[in-house]
């Protein structure tokens, strides 16, 4: 999943929440990346921060909803990537780090 963040540290707070609740098993911030965007009839040029937020699939919903509830933008970006292919022993760490589906 993609996310951007205003900053590092909101990213950073951001990651450190979702893994400890166990809808990511990671959060990798790539620090001050420029975005440039149409936002209220305006072309927006500014600093911000990418998280790449690994979960599993059937996570997504519920990972995308917390982020929304916990991030502070009033649109936030919020982009599914699938995985077509991976390190088998990457993937499982994933699997084994975040909660079930039940859960």
């Amino acid at each position: 999943m993609l996310v951007t963040a205003p900053d590092e540290e909101q990213a950073a707070g951001l990651a450190r929440r979702l893994v400890e609740e166990r809808l990511a098993a990671c959060g990798n911030i790539v620090p001050r990346i420029r975005s440039i965007y149409r936002w209220e009839g305006r072309v927006e040029d500014g600093a911000e921060a990418l998280l790449l937020l690994k979960t599993r699939a059937e996570l997504f919903e519920r990972l995308r909803a917390r982020v929304v509830e916990l991030h502070p933008y009033e649109c936030p970006e919020v982009l599914r990537l699938g995985v077509e292919a991976g390190h088998e022993a990457y993937l499982e760490w994933i699997r084994a780090s975040v909660a079930s589906s039940s859960d």
